[in-house]
């Protein structure tokens, strides 16, 4: 069989994706720190950029607005043209006082007078939150223990969870320190009695057995139920309890009631994570009848290439080392203009996405939860002439401020439940309303998910108990045999 070489040619389509593509679906997905992040990162590798003032920064946007058709060399004149000449000024030349600058000026931006020697000391100012390893190695350190104590204290300490339960076993600790498990024993039992009373233990009922010695609680009944009834306990089950301990259910409802006063996570006081602010990517206002939607652009860098590069394109010469210098510009040039656009395109399309969101959400911006809209991306793509992976990206760690608070661009859609009447409601609004009844309940006779079914019935909402039990699970709500209180 013989071989032969052939030339043939085939025409074909395929989809690529650019550079300047991929940087702006990067953006887009981005949220507000991650963005300011990335941005802060290219400014330190592209020296072109630079952050401009606000003014100088919408003077810029407005020329930038009214230009279209340019080519690559053009852009890269226009960007390096429309920025200001540097004129010398200000170049830290002049007699300046910086002692009494620093002696101004304060760390947080106030202005104190010193002459009186009456200013704040900064150290009754700053602070530092004591952790749970600190306040208990505190305690470790006022203990009387030899040397090979405190280490297995230490490394007893090392070993609890945000809790404050011991997560390593006896034998683990022994092994690491070298000592045997009586000796680890023996210094468990000492940092168990360190406050806050509870910590170290290794379960929860040891953890509540802590608390009742430590508490100095003189009730057999309160030891029994947590030794010996902890099942019970959970679901509830007081009878069963009163008739294994042949004790009368009034006196079993008053040993729950110590028990529940009690800590079972002793160890989250001290680890209670910061609370951070949210800080919105859009703004929705009330004027009159309409809303107006503003982006927020507070805190982020206003972009624009550097002029002081224009210089050095002007200056160099026609020699290799220049060429490469010129090209190198060329490229950086290219890159600050390609993110620059990406931003603004961001930009657009979160307005974009946002000003649909309020058209068709208008009525829950009116008139509350209740009367959300099911939505879903489709909707919006179409609004907006958009693919749904796009919006997809927008609405994701996104956040909208509104007359009624804040939320994440993806609160507003929903799923859709239909009303007996044949219009359809938002699966958040019937989740809200399922709060709202539960929260009414008597909590001696709460209602079971089959209640609650005839309940949004007689209100119009058509749903299944099934359902109603799948939406009080993702809302953390307890089924009705657990709520039940009977003191």
């Amino acid at each position: 069989m013989a071989f032969e070489l052939k030339q043939n040619l085939k025409l074909s389509q395929q989809l690529i994706m650019t550079p300047q593509l991929q940087q702006a679906i990067k953006l887009l997905q981005l949220s507000r720190m991650e963005m300011i992040d990335v941005i802060n990162q290219e400014m330190e590798e592209n020296p072109l950029l630079e952050d401009a003032p606000a003014d100088e920064y919408d003077e810029t946007e407005r020329n930038h607005g009214s230009e279209e058709g340019k080519t690559p060399e053009r852009e890269e004149l226009r960007g390096i043209e429309r920025t200001e000449e540097i004129t010398g000024e200000g170049d830290g030349k002049e007699e300046f006082d910086w002692n009494s600058y620093l002696e101004d000026y304060g760390t947080f931006g106030t202005t104190y007078d010193r002459s009186d020697g009456e200013a704040p000391n900064w150290d009754n100012v700053l602070t530092e939150k004591s952790t749970l390893t600190d306040h208990l190695m505190w305690q470790l350190k006022l203990s009387r223990l030899t040397e090979q104590e405190m280490r297995v204290g230490e490394q007893i300490i090392g070993n609890l969870d945000a809790n404050g339960y011991l997560a390593a076993s006896i034998e683990e600790i022994a092994g690491l320190e070298n000592v045997s498990e009586k000796d680890v024993e023996t210094v468990l039992k000492k940092i168990q009695e360190f406050d806050p009373p509870g910590i170290a233990a290794r379960n929860l009922q040891e953890c509540l057995l802590i608390q009742v010695k430590m508490l100095g609680i003189q009730n057999q009944l309160v030891e029994a139920i947590i030794q010996d009834h902890m099942k019970d306990l959970e679901i509830k089950n007081y009878n069963h309890i009163s008739r294994k301990n042949k004790v009368p259910v009034d006196d079993v409802f008053q040993a729950v009631m110590i028990i529940s006063n009690m800590d079972p996570r002793p160890g989250s006081v001290y680890n209670e994570e910061k609370i951070q602010a949210i800080i919105p990517d859009v703004y929705v206002f009330k004027s009159g009848d309409d809303y107006k939607i503003v982006l927020n652009d507070d805190g982020l860098p206003r972009l624009r290439i550097s002029n002081f590069y224009k210089e050095i394109m002007g200056n160099v010469k026609g020699d290799s080392n220049s060429e490469s210098g010129r090209k190198y510009i060329r490229e950086r040039v290219q890159s600050a203009t390609w993110l620059i656009k990406s931003i603004q395109q961001r930009q657009r399309t979160i307005y974009k996405v946002a000003e649909s969101i309020v058209r068709h959400q208008r009525e829950f911006f009116d008139r509350g939860i209740n009367y959300l809209k099911p939505l879903v991306l489709r909707d919006i793509a179409y609004d907006v002439e958009m693919h749904e992976s796009t919006i997809s990206r927008v609405v994701t760690n996104k956040y909208m401020y509104t007359p009624r608070g804040i939320f994440e661009l993806k609160y507003f859609f929903s799923s859709s439940i239909q009303r007996k009447s044949g219009e359809a409601i938002a699966s958040k609004s019937v989740k809200e309303e399922i709060r709202r009844v539960i929260g009414a309940e008597d909590p001696l006779h709460p209602y079971s998910d089959q209640e609650i079914v005839s309940i949004l019935e007689s209100k119009g909402i058509k749903i299944a108990r099934r359902t109603v039990a799948k939406y009080r699970e993702m809302m953390n709500i307890l089924p009705s045999s657990r709520r039940r209180r009977y003191f």
